[in-house]
C-alpha cells in the first residue's frame, strides 16, 4: 500500500498537476523501496499508483462516450506499464546507477516502439512548469528526466545538497522575449466531434470566425484551422483570405483514410503533411490479421462498426516555413526536431482533444506538447478543436491562450527562427550513450561486488 501511495504521490507531480517542485520526494522514498527485499512487488504497485493516477483520464473519456465498457482496456494498459516497473527493478535492482540508467532507456524504448510508441509519463516533464525547463534546449525531456532521477537518488543516499540545485530550477528567471512581428489567426471551432462523424460540415463555422478574426486584424498573414476541421476548404476561400496562408486539417481520402493538414496559398493547395506517427488502438491497430476477432469484440461493444486503419504519411517534412503535425505527434521530441532539422522556422499544431471531454487529459497533452517549443527554439501555434488553442514561445512560455470549449479565435503572436538547439542537432543520442553507460556500469558494479 505504501509503495501505491508513492506512485500516486509522484503522478501529482506531473502535468497537468501543480506540484512538479516535490517531484525528487516520493520519487527518492520509492527508490528506496526498490532497494528492499520486495522490491519487484513494490515497484509493480508503485506503477500501478503512477500509471493508474496518470491516465485516469483515458477510462474517463472513454466511459463518458461509452459507458462503463469504456475503461475495460485501459485495465491490461495500466498493469502492462506497471509490470515495466517491477521488470526494470528486478534486472537492475534499486542499489546501482544502473536502475537510473534503466529507468531512461525504458522511456527513449517506449517512445520508439513502433506502432505502440507510447511516450507518456515520463518524469522529466514535472520541471514544465520552472524555468528550468529549459534544459531540453540541450537534452530534450530525457535530459530533464535525468536530473529528477539523479536528484532523487542522491536524496535517497543522503545527500541533501542536490536540493539547492532543484531549487535554482524553479527560482532562475527566464529572458524576456523578443518581439514577435508576426500574428496568426488561430481558429478553435468547438464542434462535437460526435456531430461531425455523422455528417455535420463545419466548414461555415470556420470561415465566419476566420473572417471575424481578419477583419479586427488585418496585419495577419496565416489562419490555422484545428484537426480534421474540414473535409474540403471552403471554394470561396481565396476571396476573403487574400495573400495569406492558411494551415487547416483535413479529413483526406486518397489510397485511405489520411489525417492531413494542407498549405494554402493563393488559390491553390501548394503543399499537405499526412500524419506519421499514429494512434495505437485509435488510429491504427497493431496485429489486425491476428488479433482481428478481439478487435471485432470491442468496436460491436462501442457500437464503431469495423474501424479502418488510418493511412499514414511517409516524411516528416514541414510545409514551407511551417513545421505542421498532428495532435498525438505533438507528444514525440523527435518528430518536431526533424521538421525543424527540415527546416521548419516555426511549429505548428493542429489537435482535436474534444474526444477526451472534461478530463483533465486535455490540459496533460498541451502542457507535455508545449515543451516541443523548448527542444527546438521555435514559437509554436496551437489550433485545438474546442482548445487548447494557444501561442507559445521558445522559453516554453504561453503568450497567448483562448478558454477551453468557448468557440472563437486567437490573435497569436508568433515570429520565424533559424538558429538549431542542441537537441535539434544530437537529439537523443547522449542521453542515450549516458543510460547505456550508467545501466552497464552499475551492473557490472552490481555484479563484481555480489561475487568479492
Amino acid at each position: 500500500m505504501t509503495a501505491f501511495l508513492l506512485g500516486a504521490l509522484l503522478a501529482l507531480t506531473q502535468p497537468p498537476f501543480h506540484f512538479g517542485w516535490l517531484a525528487p520526494l516520493p520519487l527518492a522514498l520509492l527508490l528506496a523501496r526498490f532497494s528492499g527485499p520486495r522490491r519487484t512487488s513494490a515497484a509493480f504497485w508503485a506503477g500501478v499508483g503512477y500509471w493508474g493516477l496518470h491516465l485516469a483520464w483515458l477510462p474517463g473519456s472513454f466511459a463518458l462516450m461509452f459507458g462503463p465498457v469504456g475503461m475495460v482496456p485501459f485495465v491490461p494498459l495500466i498493469a502492462v506499464e506497471a509490470a515495466l516497473w517491477a521488470l526494470l527493478v528486478r534486472l537492475l535492482g534499486g542499489r546501482g546507477v544502473a536502475l537510473l540508467g534503466g529507468w531512461l532507456l525504458l522511456d527513449l524504448l517506449l517512445a520508439r516502439l513502433g506502432p505502440l510508441a507510447f511516450p507518456w509519463g515520463d518524469l522529466g516533464y514535472a520541471l514544465t512548469a520552472a524555468p528550468g525547463r529549459m534544459l531540453a534546449a540541450v537534452g530534450g525531456v530525457p535530459l530533464l528526466t535525468l536530473v529528477v532521477l539523479a536528484v532523487a537518488w542522491q536524496l535517497k543516499r543522503g545527500v541533501y545538497w542536490p536540493l539547492a540545485l532543484w531549487a535554482l530550477l524553479w527560482l532562475v528567471p527566464l529572458p524576456a522575449s523578443r518581439p514577435a512581428g508576426h500574428t496568426a489567426i488561430l481558429v478553435q471551432g468547438a464542434i462535437d466531434p460526435l456531430a461531425k462523424v455523422q455528417g455535420a460540415d463545419p466548414q461555415a463555422v470556420y470561415e465566419k470566425l476566420s473572417r471575424e478574426a481578419l477583419a479586427a486584424h488585418p496585419e495577419a498573414d496565416l489562419v490555422v484551422w484545428p484537426e480534421t476541421a474540414v473535409s474540403r476548404l471552403p471554394a470561396d476561400l481565396q476571396s476573403w483570405l487574400g495573400g495569406r496562408w492558411l494551415l487547416s486539417g483535413v479529413s483526406a481520402y486518397d489510397g485511405g483514410y489520411r489525417n492531413r493538414i494542407v498549405l494554402y496559398h493563393a488559390g491553390e493547395v501548394v503543399a499537405s503533411y499526412d500524419k506519421v506517427v499514429l494512434v495505437p488502438f485509435g488510429e491504427r491497430f497493431p496485429w489486425r490479421r491476428e488479433l482481428g476477432w478481439l478487435y471485432g469484440l470491442f468496436f460491436d461493444a462501442f457500437g464503431l462498426g469495423n474501424l479502418a486503419d488510418t493511412t499514414p504519411g511517409t516524411a516528416l517534412e514541414p510545409l514551407g516555413p511551417y513545421g505542421a503535425y498532428v495532435c498525438y505527434e505533438s507528444a514525440f521530441g523527435r518528430v518536431t526536431r526533424a521538421l525543424v532539422r527540415n527546416g521548419a522556422r516555426v511549429l505548428v499544431n493542429v489537435s482535436n482533444d474534444a474526444w477526451f471531454g472534461p478530463t483533465f487529459g486535455v490540459r496533460q497533452h498541451f502542457e507535455m506538447g508545449r515543451l516541443r517549443a523548448v527542444e527546438t527554439g521555435r514559437w509554436l501555434l496551437r489550433a485545438g478543436n474546442d482548445g487548447i488553442t494557444a501561442s507559445i514561445d521558445p522559453y516554453g512560455r504561453v503568450t497567448a491562450e483562448l478558454p477551453r470549449g468557448e468557440r472563437g479565435w486567437l490573435a497569436a503572436p508568433y515570429s520565424f527562427a533559424d538558429a538549431r538547439t542542441p537537441y535539434v542537432l544530437w537529439g537523443d543520442w547522449p542521453v542515450f550513450l549516458l543510460a547505456l553507460g550508467l545501466a552497464a556500469f552499475g551492473r557490472r558494479r552490481r555484479t563484481w561486488f555480489a561475487g568479492n
